[in-house]
């Protein structure tokens, strides 16, 4: 789950890490509050959106007066914002930001993410800040400071006391940074983040460490225990189709292909993507309803690949705590509940699969039976592609 800028700098200022003073506005009302609560002379306007490369996209905008902080408030509220991470359709800005400025003399990169490749946590740190990451790693990987963290031991002030020392400045800026990181890694922690990012992390005329920005991932299997940030929730950020899976504990994720996919298991589901893909066909999600899939959840699972609007549907089950004999009556009732129009290619296995396979050629439905992944692949693709 994913947080605005501000709810995030909210979170971090309760572990004690500096950051600017802002308001959240939703109207040009708060605009004028905003302004008189701030000192200025300068304020920024920032759109608040799930995404990054706000700035470049004209979702980050100078104020120095009240009649411009209600001018940017009224011109960007409402506006779809296009970045590199929204894709060309944009988000839609319904909330802004208003944050004093700050005296900017340095900028750096700072970011705290679970490595697969460590099994562990790697904290990341870069005097190149305000750039995009990746770019950095491209053309001048040197300026990445990359320090491996073991979760039993955590990160250890020796680590960011030499961290800060590879990027210089005075005794003051290394004091004030080691604090800051220290402080910044306990917050990704005992908040159960995924990713934590400042970008840029700021260092002042007083050398004072400031996130200037803040981008927090939060692992979804741990919300339970933070109910005060699963509160901050924001669904108009999130797709509606996966709103509506989350209700139902399916795992989805839109993607741009035309074929539906509904499979039980994150790994198969991964495999049965790949082999669309290998067979020429495009996916249109990943969408896996778990071991234990009841008909309530088939039939929700089919609701929204309809809405997709997918050119054929690629079911790939395999029976082993749920049998395939009560995954086919599933399909089916779902199917039949639905009035389902688009072409169903269904490959089961496991347990009872003779039984289910018996039930589905019985049903009187459309529905197109496969023996091997690699068949059901090459027959979805090719009935999607009649649908064109």
């Amino acid at each position: 789950m994913n947080v605005h800028e501000y709810q995030a700098k909210q979170l971090l200022r309760d572990f004690g890490i500096p950051v600017p003073n802002g308001v959240p506005v939703f109207n040009v009302d708060d605009a004028r509050r905003a302004f008189d609560a701030l000192p200025g002379p300068i304020w920024v306007v920032k759109a608040q959106i799930h995404a990054g490369g706000r700035g470049k996209g004209g979702g980050v905008k100078l104020a120095r007066n009240k009649g411009e902080v209600e001018e940017l408030t009224k011109s960007m509220l409402g506006m779809t914002l296009v970045t590199k991470q929204t894709g060309p359709e944009g988000k839609l800005v319904n909330r802004l930001y208003i944050e004093e400025g700050v005296d900017i003399r340095r900028e750096l990169y700072l970011a705290v993410l679970v490595d697969r490749v460590t099994s562990g946590i790697t904290l990341m740190l870069s005097s190149e800040g305000g750039m995009d990451i990746e770019e950095v790693a491209e053309h001048n990987p040197e300026a990445i400071i990359r320090i491996p963290v073991n979760p039993a031991v955590g990160l250890q002030p020796f680590q960011v006391r030499n961290a800060a020392g590879k990027l210089g400045g005075s005794p003051v800026f290394v004091r004030n940074l080691t604090d800051f990181l220290l402080k910044f890694y306990k917050a990704f922690v005992e908040m159960d983040c995924s990713m934590a990012e400042v970008n840029p992390l700021v260092v002042t005329g007083n050398d004072k460490v400031v996130a200037l920005d803040a981008k927090l991932n939060f692992d979804g299997n741990a919300l339970y225990r933070h109910p005060q940030i699963h509160a901050l929730r924001d669904i108009t950020e999130e797709a509606p189709s996966e709103v509506q899976a989350s209700k139902f504990d399916l795992s989805y994720v839109k993607l741009d292909g035309d074929i539906g996919c509904l499979v039980n298991g994150a790994g198969l589901a991964m495999a049965t993507m790949d082999i669309l893909n290998y067979a020429g066909g495009h996916p249109a999600n990943f969408l896996d309803v778990g071991g234990s899939a009841t008909t309530e959840r088939v039939t929700e699972a089919f609701k929204i690949l309809v809405a997709d609007q997918v050119k054929a549907s690629f079911v790939n089950l395999f029976g082993g705590i749920m049998k395939c004999d009560t995954i086919a009556n599933g399909i089916v009732t779902a199917a039949r509940t639905l009035d389902l129009s688009i072409p169903i290619v269904v490959r089961m296995e496991g347990t009872n699969v003779e039984l289910g396979k018996r039930i589905l050629a019985e049903s009187g439905l459309a529905i197109v039976s496969a023996d091997t992944m690699a068949d059901g692949a090459v027959k979805a693709v090719a009935l999607a592609k009649r649908g064109n």
